[in-house]
Formats: C-alpha cells, structure tokens, sequence
C-alpha cells in the first residue's frame, strides 16, 4: 500500500506548503489510506525470530574493535555489505583482517555502493580481490542496466557465519571512528547472535548474486550454526527497497507511531518526515504520547539542516520534546517505544529511505533490551543535547534565516522529487 500510495503522497506534498492543493487532495483518499496502511503494517507484523541476543553498540572505537573481532572469529564465511568503504585508516583497517579471513580460507563477500565508495583506489580493490576477497559494487554510476540515480544500497550490515550480525548506520571510514582528536560521529549499530543472522546470510546472498544458481552456490558454503539458547529476544529484519516493492521499515515506524500508549524517542539524521510520518506522529501526541526528537545541531548536509528546521514549526506545534546534539554530528537512526520495542538500521526518516534508498533496519520487541535502548538515549539527551524551545527558536533566527529555511526545504523536495520520481517498481 505504501507504493501504490507514492506518486498521490509527492504530488500532494509537494504543492501542499504553497498552493493548499494538497489539503484538497488529501481529504478526498484520506480514509481509504489509512485503512489500508493499517492492514498493510498488520500483515507486516508476523515475521520475528525468537532464538537471538542483542546488544546496542554505540559507533566509535568500540563498535570499530567489535567488527575486527567478528572478522578474526570468522570460521566459514563474511558478507558485509556496506553504503561507504574508505580507504583510509579505518578503511584499511577493517580491509586488512578481511583480507587475513580470506587467506585464512574463510569465504569473504563485500559489496559496496556503486556511487558513494567511488573514493576506493582501484589499487586498493585490486588487492582486496587478490587476497581472495569476492568484491562488488552495488550499481556502479552509469555501468548498471537498473540504474536509478537516487536508488543506492544505503544499508550496513555484516553477517559472521550466519551466526552474528551487525546492522546500523555505520560506513567503514573515518568519520565513524574515534581518531586522535577527531571523535566519532554520533551512531549505533546492534550486534545480534541467532537466528535473525541466519536470515541476513540468506538476505545478502541473494543481494550478492547475480543469478539464482549463484545464490545457491553461496549458501551451499554456509554451515548451519547452532540455535542461542536464549529464547528471549524478539528480532525481525526490515527492508526497504521501493523498487523491488518493499516498504517494511516504513511499516515499522508507522505502526510504532501508531501503537505507542506513553513514550517515543526518535534519534534521526536528515530528518524531514512525509505526510503520512508526520500525521501518524501528530497523532500519538493528541493520545498523549510524550515524543521526543533528537535531531542534528551539526550537520554535514547544512542544506538539509536548513531545511530540516524548516520542520521545527509543524514540531512546536504539535507539542514535541526538541533536542539537538550538541557536540557532534548526529548519524544515528534510532527509536524506542514504551520500554518494549526498539528500531535502529540505516534508514533516515526522509522519502529518500522511503522511496529511492535500500536500507535495512532491525525491530527488537523485548523490554529488557528496550528499556536498556531507551535509557542510554535518555543519557545522550541530558549529557550531549540541547533542549530547543520554539520562543528560543523564534530568537535564534531571524526573518532572512526563516526564509533561507523555507528555501532549502522546498528545494530538498524537488531534488528528492526529480531523483525518485521516474523509479518502476519490477514485477513480483
């Protein structure tokens, strides 16, 4: 429903700001949407694994250390797949224990986005390839026969022996990474043991391959792992990917928003909601949910971050906790629910992850695990953030700043527009 609801949701939303056409619009199909919304993110509700663990890791250092170690425990096989891979320091040294795995006959599959790792030498590649790693790129910029300009494999996942897995926001380069003097960017990734890594091994396998013979090959390498004996945590894998007719991660975010009874905190980069994000959101609130947004003070986009407090007035108005980093930039896209259920991946809460981006998230439905999420949140809030009230915002800007917002989110529409608007969902 959320595909065939696309090209209605632009049109709208686009002239909506201006014209009002889209408050027109919108009454006439509103019914008839959100029923079938509702049924859609039921259906979509039926797909946990029970036999896992989970931890959150915060991005840095120790998320960088986590990764090595996975690598140099590998025994049978490594997929990471991945938006950036650098060849820089950090870059370099995730290559060289992926390179060690590879020698050491663990079979090592990494696939990197056509367009945004265009930084890696191709002496760098070619060594990597050498070693005994089986390298790709996801759609490479004008070399593709599916070639969508705004359609790039956003997600970050790795898979150890179908048995551990990590799945965030995190690249493999620098910026992730605390390095003398320069910390990490603000990120988390969740590190999970059981069966939701078995179903990513078979989820990258098939991204992997080119043909279904070769899927078959790759998982014909793969030795079962053993079940975790801990039958506690609720995990599902969420893609979205609009081409290939998958919106689950939206689904997610829409039936959070829409079940949550006392608490949601959204931890979100590039944040500019669509309509259907924004009136489910604003209706948690009139049911007296407290909504919590941690949003960028520091952006590396400053045109989406103009843009994005363009947002800021629909946000005061609906009564929402406003909160901005303070110290670093904010990468991170994460949300906890009600001490109950956690989401954290790669997607952004823009239409670029709706419509134009594979992403992949993770969904944790357990309290203990939630609960632990949405206090480490609550520690960022109070020790990294700065609370923003809308008479502050009204003082900190001034009418030319306003109207220099307005601009850049007008003009993010039309890119995000231009870049999506010409997609073809492929048949099932």
């Amino acid at each position: 429903m959320l595909e065939a609801k696309r090209s209605f949701d632009y049109t709208i939303s686009f002239y909506d700001d201006v014209t009002g056409l889209g408050t027109l619009l919108c009454v006439a199909l509103n019914s008839f949407v959100v029923c079938a919304m509702a049924q859609y993110a039921k259906k979509a509700l039926t797909s946990y694994t029970t036999h896992n663990t989970a931890e959150l890791l915060r991005g840095g250092k120790k998320y960088f250390q986590c990764l090595k170690d996975l690598i140099d425990a590998a025994k049978f096989s490594i997929h990471l797949q991945v938006y950036i891979f650098d060849d820089d320091i950090t870059g370099k040294y995730i290559g060289d224990a992926l390179m060690d795995a590879a020698k050491r006959g663990v079979n090592v599959y990494v696939m990197t986005d056509g367009f945004a790792s265009q930084v890696m030498a191709t002496a760098y590649i070619e060594a990597l390839k050498e070693a005994g790693i089986h390298f790709r790129m996801f759609e490479p910029v004008f070399k593709s026969n599916d070639f969508y300009f705004g359609r790039r494999m956003h997600y970050k996942v790795i898979v150890i022996d179908a048995r551990y897995c990590l799945v965030g926001g995190i690249n493999i380069a620098d910026r992730y990474n605390d390095l003398p003097g320069d910390p990490a960017w603000l990120d988390f990734a969740l590190l999970a043991q059981g069966e939701v890594a078995l179903n990513l091994f078979h989820i990258c396998a098939k991204m992997w391959a080119r043909s279904s013979a070769e899927t078959k090959r790759i998982s014909q390498s793969l030795v079962p792992p053993p079940l975790s004996e801990n039958n506690g945590c609720m995990i599902r894998v969420r893609k979205n990917d609009w081409v290939q007719r998958q919106s689950q991660v939206s689904a997610s975010y829409l039936e959070m928003f829409r079940s949550a009874q006392q608490q949601i905190i959204v931890m979100s980069s590039y944040f500019l909601p669509g309509r259907t994000f924004r009136k489910s959101l604003s209706a948690a609130v009139r049911r007296g949910v407290k909504v919590k947004l941690v949003l960028a003070g520091e952006s590396d986009i400053m045109i989406a971050k103009h843009a994005e407090r363009y947002i800021y007035r629909w946000i005061f108005r609906n009564k929402m906790e406003l909160y901005e980093l303070s110290h670093a930039v904010l990468h991170a896209k994460i949300a906890t629910c009600d001490n109950r259920f956690v989401i954290v991946g790669s997607y952004n809460i823009n239409n670029i992850s709706a419509y134009a981006s594979v992403e992949m998230n993770l969904d944790v439905m357990n309290n203990s695990f939630a609960t632990a999420a949405t206090q480490e949140l609550e520690q960022i809030i109070a020790n990294e953030c700065k609370l923003l009230t809308a008479r502050e915002f009204a003082l900190k800007f001034n009418l030319f700043q306003k109207i220099w917002q307005y601009t850049c989110y007008q003009v993010i529409r039309l890119i995000i527009f231009l870049f999506t608007f010409y997609f073809k969902q492929k048949e099932r």
